[in-house]
């Protein structure tokens, strides 16, 4: 051990790395090495600037799947990532409130996209690994061009043929949905735009509340969003088709 001890560097080198580092984890960080040098990227360098992002101003909640069905010829340009919350169901049986069921909107919308004639898989924290695994293979192959998820994927697919990044649902804290989460919004638009591509992020509100929380996530990042028209889609159609198939992005889109 004492000549093991002789070989190995005096000088160690650990270094930690994140896309996001949460309270707890920059805590224990700064416990574990409290001296250590920090290099951090300024919130205006946060955003993509190869994304476009634009947001659907939809008739109503249950509006957005019509909106989505009718998108769905732009979503296969290229490959597609729709983003859903887990909705969540309080049963009562006997007038006993039983345990919340948790039933997966991702493969609700599937199914009925399914029903309707369109070819899209859907992965949530339901799913096994294997089963899980070989859907997103067939996703990264090319095989299903739409995948439809929760935020279960928001951190970690990395798929460079990914054009589109449609939020269902504006990403909220917590099952309360009383704040917006700017942070799980920046990770699923980065499933987009991958490797200098670039990309596309469209947004569905439909009510004050969903759109003053879009408003908050984007002049929390200085985001310029770009507003579509579902009662014209010929323009907006023509403008998300421009981005997707340009070679580049600015920041600000001009139709």
């Amino acid at each position: 051990m004492l000549t093991m001890n002789r070989m190995m560097p005096k000088v160690q080198q650990i270094l930690l790395f994140s896309a996001t580092f949460p309270d707890q984890v920059m805590k224990y960080a700064q416990q574990f090495s409290p001296n250590a040098n920090e290099i951090k990227l300024k919130r205006d360098e946060l955003t993509v600037g190869g994304i476009k992002q634009m947001y659907m101003d939809c008739p109503s909640d249950d509006g957005k799947y019509e909106i989505l069905a009718h998108l769905y010829g732009l979503m296969t340009i290229g490959a597609s990532i729709i983003f859903v919350k887990v909705w969540f169901s309080l049963p009562i049986l006997n007038r006993l409130l039983i345990a919340p069921q948790k039933r997966e909107t991702a493969s609700r919308i599937a199914d009925r996209l399914k029903k309707d004639g369109h070819h899209v898989v859907a992965v949530h924290g339901a799913f096994e690994g294997a089963e899980r695994d070989s859907i997103l293979e067939d996703f990264r192959q090319g095989k299903a061009k739409v995948l439809i998820t929760t935020n279960v994927l928001a951190r970690g697919i990395d798929v460079s043929s990914v054009s589109m990044v449609i939020n269902y649902d504006i990403p909220m804290k917590g099952r309360s949905d009383d704040q917006p989460d700017p942070e799980t919004y920046l990770h699923r638009i980065g499933r987009t735009g991958r490797f200098g591509r670039v990309g596309v992020s469209i947004s569905f509100v439909f009510d004050r509340k969903s759109f003053q929380a879009l408003s908050q996530i984007a002049q929390h990042y200085g985001i310029d969003l770009v507003r579509l028209d579902h009662e014209d889609w010929d323009s907006t159609e023509t403008i998300v088709k421009n981005v997707i198939k340009s070679s580049r992005a600015g920041t600000n889109l001009k139709a």
